[in-house]
């Protein structure tokens, strides 16, 4: 007769003998099978991972849920939190290299920890093994269609694409485009109040995304959000580059601008106008305004607000780890059959600023977990990729984010003249995020010290998108502000006032000291009355261009 199995020496015997009597009664079902063996070894391993707490960070979502209180897992999540404090500390401690070449190996460890967490796989993943047997494995065979979609589309999903309707229920603010050329399209929204601003606003979007990121829904709309101020408001939607745009360049976007600009003071016969330009399409604006002023326009702009926008690129943060040599030579690659650069790489470059929110969240819960797409505004339109030109492009991330030329005065040129900050004296309001990824906050206080003209500062709580996009009726976040002289970012939040709640209303009173002189909402600002016909409904057919 065999011998009976012998518990471990530090195991209590008859302890040891109900695990195996429990095991063997479990046997038939293998959901109490596995919880049986979960728990023999649980029972084993819960000193060692009692003992070893305090290496978890609590605020990691990854590890929040209550299956990772599993001695197994905790250990599973324990080793994982020491394997990337090492690789990051190694990472960072590297001697003789240049602080560029070490961020960017920063960048890539860190990149492959977040892909390695065992939150990643179905076999490690506490949540997904338990949703599995819960469903019999109908939560894997869910999650498997979803990646087999992601992979025929060559992007993730981040939200129902269902739930929106351009027109609808998102960008669905009434207007009618009434200017276009093969590069742009200009919308003009109708009225909503009586009288309106004298001076007209113009919305300059970047053309790396769609323009409703400010016409979500009418709840979330910063373009609603003016119009009923009684402001009358025209947005560029830019056009998806195809085969077609092969050789446009920075100028192109440029004269775009200063198109667009004339367009609306011509077509409600005003002297000038009010302009935003946000994240690149600033970037494109603070050159437009230089352009102006060195050629005599530079009247035709009252006054200019940048939303996230950088110029000075030296601290352009984690984007510059994608930026250099072999970087610029991809995009040549991948662009090179068509002459424009496909969406959907610049989106995955975006997302791995951030991957464990925009890549690997949505590996759990989508594939691993098998769960629906929620109805998202901002992350549909976040998954709504826009083509670039591939010249223009590659000049961009050579001349500004590379060499950093657009703040050494007259290294660049658009349209004949070269373009210095300097001479830009139109006042101006710079909004930065606190948690910008993107166009870090330190990058775009730089805005201010490459301008001649007034400037206000301000300080947005959360990030690129989130930051801009914060409706007074959500009460979310904060912003500071601060009326002193401050020679640093850090100076100015060291003497800055945090105000709660969206920055918006604060920007709004900054305009209209700007003159709040109002005119009838009749004639030429009612879209398609005036000098300029109604096209088409907003939002017009560029945006839906894919």
């Amino acid at each position: 007769m065999a011998d009976s199995p012998k518990s471990p020496p530090f195991m209590d015997p008859d302890q040891f003998a109900k695990m195996l009597e429990g095991s063997a009664a479990s046997a038939a079902d293998p959901m109490q099978a596995y919880r049986a063996a979960m728990d023999a070894w649980g029972t084993i391993l819960a000193p060692l991972a009692k003992a070893g707490r305090s290496k978890i960070d609590p605020s990691d979502r990854r590890f929040a849920a209550p299956e990772w209180e599993h001695p197994v897992f905790d250990l599973m999540r324990q080793g994982y939190q020491v394997m990337a404090d090492y690789m990051l500390g190694a990472a960072d401690q590297l001697d003789g290299v240049a602080d560029s070449d070490k961020a960017k190996m920063g960048f890539a460890v860190r990149s492959m920890i977040e892909a390695m967490s065992p939150a990643n796989s179905p076999f490690t993943n506490p949540v997904a093994l338990q949703r599995a047997m819960e469903t019999n494995g109908a939560s894997l065979m869910a999650g498997m269609q979803n990646l087999m979609t992601d992979l025929q589309r060559g992007q993730l999903t981040h939200s129902d694409s269902n739930a929106f309707k351009l027109g609808e229920n998102i960008a669905a603010t009434p207007g009618k485009v009434v200017h276009q050329t093969p590069l742009y399209q200009l919308i003009q929204y109708d009225p909503a109040t009586p009288d309106v601003l004298a001076t007209p606003l113009i919305i300059f979007p970047p053309w790396i995304n769609r323009f409703y990121i400010l016409d979500l829904t009418a709840e979330k709309s910063f373009i609603k959000y003016c119009v009923d101020q009684g402001i009358t408001v025209f947005v560029v939607s830019w056009k998806s580059a195809d085969s077609s745009m092969k050789d446009i360049i920075w100028d192109d976007y440029i004269a775009a601008q200063i198109d667009a600009i004339d367009t609306v003071r011509d077509g409600l016969g005003v002297p000038d106008v009010h302009a935003i330009g946000y994240c690149v399409a600033g970037t494109t604006l603070a050159a437009t305004l230089a352009v102006l002023a060195a050629t005599g326009g530079a009247d035709k702009v009252r006054s200019a607000t940048f939303f996230t926008a950088q110029v000075d690129f030296s601290t352009g943060g984690e984007l510059l780890n994608f930026i250099d040599d072999n970087q610029i030579a991809m995009v040549e690659m991948l662009s090179a059959p068509h002459g424009y650069l496909d969406g959907r790489f610049l989106a995955l470059t975006f997302n791995m600023l951030r991957g464990k929110d925009l890549i690997w969240s949505t590996v759990v819960k989508n594939y691993l977990l098998g769960e629906d797409y929620p109805a998202f505004d901002l992350l549909h339109w976040n998954g709504d990729v826009t083509n670039l030109p591939a010249k223009w492009h590659k000049a961009y991330l050579a001349d500004l984010y590379r060499d950093n030329r657009l703040v050494e005065p007259d290294s660049l040129s658009a349209l004949g003249t070269p373009i210095d900050l300097r001479r830009v004296q139109t006042p101006s309001y710079i909004q930065a995020g606190r948690e910008d990824h993107i166009a870090p906050a330190e990058s775009v206080w730089k805005l201010q010290d490459h301008l001649s003209g007034p400037v206000k500062f301000l300080l947005a709580g959360s990030g690129h998108i989130a930051g801009v996009v914060n409706p007074p009726a959500q009460n979310k976040y904060q912003y500071w502000t601060n009326e002193g002289t401050a020679g640093s970012l850090e100076e100015f939040i060291d003497g800055a006032t945090e105000t709660k709640g969206s920055w918006w209303p604060d920007w709004l009173v900054w305009l209209l000291d700007k003159g709040d002189d109002k005119v009838p909402a009749q004639g030429a600002r009612i879209p398609g009355q005036g000098a300029l016909k109604a096209l088409e409904s907003a939002p017009g057919s560029y945006v839906k261009a894919r």
